[in-house]
Parts: C-alpha cells; sequence; structure tokens
C-alpha cells in the first residue's frame, strides 16, 4: 500500500472508471480524465484536509508483480480524540470478493489500533459509515469486528445530480426543502474501538488477512 500519486496511479484509476459500479455509493466519481480525478478527489477532498490520507491498494497475489487494484484512506483522522474512520474504499472488479479488501482494512486496522510500541497509531476508535443500503459494506465490516451504534437518518445531503445512488427510504423530500433536488442517505454508523481490538479483534482481523 503507498499513498496515491496522481503521475503513478492517475490513468490506471481513470481507466477503472469505465466501471461505474465501483461508485455507486461514493460520492465521487467515475472520472473521464486524470484532471477530473485531481479535481473532484485529490483537489477537493483529500488533500485540503490534513485528516484525510489516501492509498493505493497493491495487490501481490494474482500476478508475479504487485498491480495497483483500488484505494482506501484515512478520514477525518484526530490526533487529538485518537480517532479515525476508514473510507474511499473503491476495489476494481478483478479484485472484488477476493483477499483485497480485508487486507488493505486489516492493515490500516492493524497501523491504527495497535500502540506505538507495536508500530501503530494507538488510536482509540475506528469509524466505518456506509449507506444504509450497501448491504456489502455493512457485511464487510461486521466481518472486520466493527460493531454496529446504529443508523443515522437523513444524515447527508448527497451531491447535487447524483442520481447513482439508490433511494435510500423512498421519502420524497417536503415542498420547502432549501435543498430539495438533493438525494438524502440514511447511514449506518459502526466502529472498532481499542477495547474491542484487546479483546480479540485483533487475532480475528490477523485470522482473516492469512492467505488462503
Amino acid at each position: 500500500m503507498k499513498p496515491l500519486q496522481t503521475p503513478i496511479h492517475g490513468q490506471m484509476f481513470v481507466d477503472e472508471s469505465k466501471h461505474s459500479e465501483i461508485f455507486t455509493y461514493l460520492p465521487f466519481g467515475p472520472f473521464e480524465t486524470v484532471d477530473d480525478l485531481r479535481k473532484g478527489l485529490l483537489d477537493f477532498r483529500i488533500e485540503p484536509d490534513p485528516g484525510h490520507l489516501l492509498f493505493a491498494i497493491y495487490d501481490k497475489k494474482f500476478n508475479a508483480e504487485p498491480t495497483f487494484a483500488g484505494t482506501i484512506g484515512y478520514i477525518g483522522s484526530s490526533t487529538e480524540h485518537l480517532c479515525t474512520e476508514l473510507g474511499f474504499i473503491t476495489v476494481f472488479p478483478k479484485y472484488q470478493r477476493t483477499h483485497v479488501t480485508t487486507n488493505a482494512c486489516g492493515l490500516l486496522l492493524q497501523y491504527a489500533l495497535n500502540l506505538p510500541k507495536d508500530g501503530g497509531l494507538g488510536l482509540r476508535r475506528v469509524q466505518w459509515q456506509t449507506s444504509a443500503n450497501n448491504k456489502k459494506s455493512y457485511a464487510a465490516a461486521i466481518k472486520l469486528g466493527f460493531q454496529s451504534e446504529g443508523i443515522a437518518r437523513w444524515q447527508r445531503a448527497l451531491p447535487l445530480g447524483e442520481d447513482k445512488y439508490p433511494a435510500n427510504n423512498g421519502v420524497e423530500r417536503r415542498e420547502g426543502d432549501p435543498r430539495r433536488e438533493y438525494p438524502g442517505r440514511d447511514t449506518a454508523i459502526l466502529s472498532l474501538c481499542w477495547d474491542d481490538w484487546e479483546d480479540g479483534a485483533r487475532e480475528r482481523v490477523a485470522e482473516l488477512m492469512k492467505p488462503r
């Protein structure tokens, strides 16, 4: 895993954008050009926030040489509150339903929740947020040991014109809503905290990451 860099990964990411389904539940993409990627994701969402860090996922199993398999990031990290969130997860179709997502998440969990003496950051909380409709994302979090904290209803107003999002609850926005044209999202919120980690989640993640 390496920090995402436009000169190295930009065109490959754009080429994979033809698989628009990987962006269904994401507030960005697909991208037609590297410039779109830079403006729509890196310049707009990642670089302005020091709590965001986006990685390129590399797979070492399917090919002799490591290959670019998708992205994952830390979101809204706080050194004051010792917390972060896993997000910006895109896994290219060839690598879906494989070890790639689990291993990428596992690596970031290990780095976030292990103590500094063990090579980690010693954070107390890692959060996972997903559309309440995104059953695959929710299941992936549960598999890794995240615990559900409930559904935050109408938690986000999604970007204008993003009709790619499935209707979250079938409720029409009321007349007079200041942003009526912006779709709404109910968000499932989960977390994996330091005490979960020490109470068996670390071993659970390590077992999931073992080669099969």
